[in-house]
């Protein structure tokens, strides 16, 4: 008997878990498509997300509160990861391999164009595509072009993005404009010129008739707003 025990004891020398004692890996990929599609809803277009399998051999304890989170530095893009921590009973953290799939409409080059242009309707068009596939900052919204002067030239076909973009000029460089200053219960008129080029929503410095410069928020119509 003695030897039985000994044997049995050198067969199974740590304590064991039961099968509903350890996390089901399953639940741990499910939660990890749940978490990305949750914190990818403010993006354009349709969104879906599959996650690898994890190691079949894993064993992890059964944990009732797992915690879902992007690793540090990472975003839910393409090809990414979600990480999965137990903070108790039993500590512990897995990363789940995911891939992030968008798709939306993309503001794609109708023909050559050429760097100092102002887009307008013929300029572009549109197709659905996975905009994970194109650099950051792609546009999806063709208002988003139209009006804008591209800065570089693109060839045919070439998606658009936003650093490529140049909002155009509402006010010009010693244009007289329009001063409005506004507060509480009042507004006050007055007139002045433009010391810089500024597009719509920009800031432009304002000299007045009285040499003083003040800045404010360059608008359409030759317009600048001063908040007091």
């Amino acid at each position: 008997m003695r030897l039985l025990y000994l044997c049995l004891l050198l067969a199974h020398p740590f304590p064991t878990l039961a099968d509903d004692q350890w996390q089901n890996l399953e639940t741990i990929r499910a939660g990890a498509i749940q978490f990305a599609l949750q914190q990818t809803t403010a993006q354009p277009g349709s969104v879906t997300a599959t996650a690898g399998a994890l190691e079949s051999r894993l064993r992890l304890p059964a944990c009732p509160a797992m915690e879902f989170f992007v690793p540090s530095g990472s975003r839910l893009w393409g090809n990414s990861n979600i990480g999965v921590r137990c903070p108790a009973p039993s500590t512990w953290t897995v990363y789940v391999p995911v891939n992030i799939k968008i798709t939306a409409d993309v503001v794609f080059a109708a023909h050559p164009l050429q760097a100092g242009q102002k887009l307008s309707a013929p300029d572009i068009m549109t197709k659905s595509d996975d905009i994970t596939q194109f650099a950051a900052g792609v546009i999806t919204d063709p208002r988003q072009a139209l009006g804008k002067t591209i800065t570089l030239g693109v060839a045919a076909g070439y998606p658009l993005r936003v650093d490529m973009l140049r909002a155009a000029n509402v006010i010009q460089q010693g244009q007289s404009v329009k001063i409005i200053a506004q507060g509480r219960g009042f507004q006050v008129n007055a007139e002045g010129k433009a010391l810089n080029n500024a597009a719509e929503g920009q800031i432009v410095a304002i000299r007045t008739p009285s040499g003083r410069v003040i800045k404010g928020t360059a608008r359409e119509g030759g317009i600048v707003e001063v908040p007091f």
